[in-house]
């Protein structure tokens, strides 16, 4: 299929339909990391032209994705960074972690957002926020793409910093994703204290297994009564 710049269509749609003046495009990276933060980009674009080959961050090349977001971060009229740790996602689940990321970037915005439009088709931000859902909103919607790009190379490079300390873990080269490496790592040293402890990684590590983290939810804290636990992977 051939390339389709991201356009400024839902951006247009919410200024008529409900006056917002100011929209901000969101999206986050980390969501299935094993190690490391999920981080939440807040950007806001206006309807200026955007820079040459814009799109969603994995469709780009690291040296593509490295120099757009340089681009990216004076061309927008705002961005902001919001993560979730690991102890964060271990507790909340990722569901709330991502709204406790997304809502620490918006909030760091100089303006307040009159409108949101999210990737992906699950609104997890909800009130106070005026939320539009687009899937693949990273490729269509400008400032979601924008969004997309800074996320990606930000994480990536504190990930990279991390691997120097944990070299091991090769986190500079799978940004603490799932890899070959990753899990002889894992396998041999355990994890580091950036490692998610409630993932499903951990039950197929029986040398580590005790380190597990489980996350009780409402519906299972009557255990003597026969209640199950509650996992969030």
């Amino acid at each position: 299929m051939p390339y389709q710049p991201p356009t400024h269509s839902v951006e247009r749609s919410l200024r008529a339909t409900t006056g917002a003046k100011i929209v901000a495009g969101v999206d986050e990276v980390g969501r299935g990391a094993w190690a490391g933060p999920v981080t939440v980009c807040a950007a806001v674009t206006g309807l200026r032209r955007p820079p040459e080959g814009l799109t969603d961050s994995k469709l780009l090349t690291l040296k593509r994705r490295t120099a757009l977001a340089a681009t990216l971060e004076s061309w927008v009229t705002a961005y902001a960074l919001g993560e979730a740790s690991p102890g964060e996602i271990d507790e909340l689940g990722m569901t709330a972690a991502l709204r406790l990321a997304a809502t620490r970037a918006l909030e760091a915005l100089p303006v307040r957002p009159d409108a949101v439009i999210l990737d992906g088709k699950h609104d997890y931000l909800g009130d106070p926020w005026r939320v539009r859902t687009v899937i693949k909103g990273d490729q269509s919607c400008v400032a979601v793409a924008a969004a997309s790009v800074i996320a990606k190379v930000r994480r990536d490079a504190m990930m990279a910093e991390l691997g120097a300390v944990h070299a091991d873990f090769a986190f500079g080269d799978n940004a603490g994703y799932p890899s070959p490496v990753h899990r002889a790592a894992l396998e041999e040293l355990g994890p580091t204290p950036y490692h998610r402890l409630s993932w499903a990684y951990l039950d197929a590590l029986p040398k580590w297994q005790h380190l597990k983290r489980v996350r009780i939810t409402p519906d299972s804290m009557a255990l003597e009564a026969g209640g199950q636990l509650g996992f969030d992977f």
